[in-house]
C-alpha cells in the first residue's frame, strides 16, 4: 500500500493542502514537522540548494522518521521544500512540492503543483492548477434542514493588499439580511478579523456564528460546504475561496474590499473563481502525478 511522508512547517493552511493531496489520491500519510534554526539558516538553504548540497543541520531537532517506508515526500510552504528535497535526494524518493517553491531550483523536484495565479513557467514536472488543493468534510457543527435554503458568510481581514472597513462589511451584511430573509444564515471569521468587525457581526442574528478569536480550534467550513446553497466570501480569503469552489457547486459571491494594490494574485484568483460555476474535479487533474 502506498504511503506518503508530509513535511510540515506547522502552518495549518500549508499542512491542509498536503493532507488534501493525500486524501484526493487516496494514499495514507504521516506528518513530520520541521523548523529552520533561524531565518539565516533558511536563507542559507537557498544557496545550498543551488549547489545540490543537502544537510539537516539547518533544522531544529525533530522526531525520528523512517524515509524508507514512504513512496514519496510532499510539502507545502517555503519552510519545507529544502527538507523535502533532502530526504528525496538521500533516499531516492519522489519529491512533490505544493505551491510554487520560489528561490529553490524547480528541476530536482519530481513534481510541482502550483497555482495559476502565481504565473508558473511551463515545465514537464510542473502542473498548474486554478485553485489551492483542498479536501472538505463536515464536522457535524451544522445539520442540513430540509426545505430550508441556507447561505454562509466567510469574513477575513486586513492584509498587505486589502483593508477591511466597518462600513463596507455592515453594508454587505445589511444587504444579505434584506435580500435573503428566508435563508438560514451562517457566518465565520478568521484569525485576521479585527475586533471591530467581530463586534459588528455580533449585532446580527445568525443561525450559526463562529468568532475565531473566541473559538480558534473550530473550523465550520466543511459544514458550510455540505449544506449551503450560496456563499459570500471576502476577496482576501484565498484559501476559503479555493476550498469552497473546489468542493461545492454553490454560487459564490466575492465581497470586494479596498485594495492597496492592483492586479495581485488575490485579484487573479477572484477572476478565476468568478469564471467557474461548479466545483473542480481534483482527482481527475491529479491523475497525471503518479506515485
Amino acid at each position: 500500500m502506498k504511503r506518503i511522508l508530509i513535511i510540515s512547517d506547522g502552518k495549518a493552511g500549508h499542512l491542509n493542502q498536503s493532507i488534501a493531496f493525500c486524501k484526493i489520491k487516496n494514499i495514507s500519510y504521516d506528518i513530520l514537522e520541521v523548523k529552520f534554526k533561524s531565518r539565516f539558516y533558511k536563507l542559507l538553504s537557498y544557496v545550498f540548494d543551488r549547489f545540490d548540497f543537502f544537510t539537516d543541520s539547518l533544522f531544529e531537532e525533530h522526531k525520528n522518521y523512517y524515509p524508507e517506508f514512504y513512496d514519496a515526500i510532499i510539502s507545502t510552504g517555503s519552510g519545507t521544500y529544502y527538507f523535502n528535497k533532502l530526504i528525496a535526494q538521500k533516499y531516492n524518493k519522489k519529491s512533490i512540492a505544493l505551491m510554487l517553491p520560489k528561490s529553490y531550483k524547480y528541476s530536482n523536484f519530481y513534481y510541482i503543483i502550483a497555482q495559476e495565479h502565481d504565473h508558473p513557467i511551463l515545465l514537464d514536472n510542473l502542473l498548474a492548477v486554478p485553485l489551492n488543493l483542498s479536501y472538505s468534510s463536515p464536522k457535524g457543527y451544522i445539520k442540513k434542514i430540509e426545505d430550508k435554503k441556507s447561505l454562509a458568510v466567510i469574513i477575513g481581514g486586513d492584509n498587505g493588499v486589502f483593508s477591511m472597513s466597518y462600513h463596507s462589511i455592515k453594508e454587505k451584511l445589511d444587504e444579505i439580511f434584506k435580500k435573503y430573509p428566508d435563508y438560514l444564515k451562517y457566518i465565520t471569521t478568521s484569525r485576521r478579523t479585527s475586533s471591530t468587525i467581530e463586534s459588528l457581526i455580533n449585532e446580527y442574528t445568525f443561525d450559526y456564528k463562529l468568532i475565531y478569536s473566541k473559538e480558534p480550534n473550530i473550523n465550520p467550513i466543511g459544514d458550510f460546504i455540505a449544506v449551503c446553497d450560496e456563499f459570500f466570501i471576502t476577496i482576501d480569503s484565498t484559501s476559503m475561496l479555493s476550498e469552497v469552489r473546489a468542493n461545492s457547486d454553490a454560487k459564490i459571491n466575492i465581497i470586494e474590499l479596498k485594495s492597496k494594490k492592483e492586479n495581485t494574485k488575490y485579484h487573479k484568483l477572484a477572476s478565476i473563481i468568478n469564471d467557474m460555476d461548479e466545483k473542480l474535479d481534483f482527482a481527475k487533474i491529479l491523475k497525471r502525478v503518479k506515485i
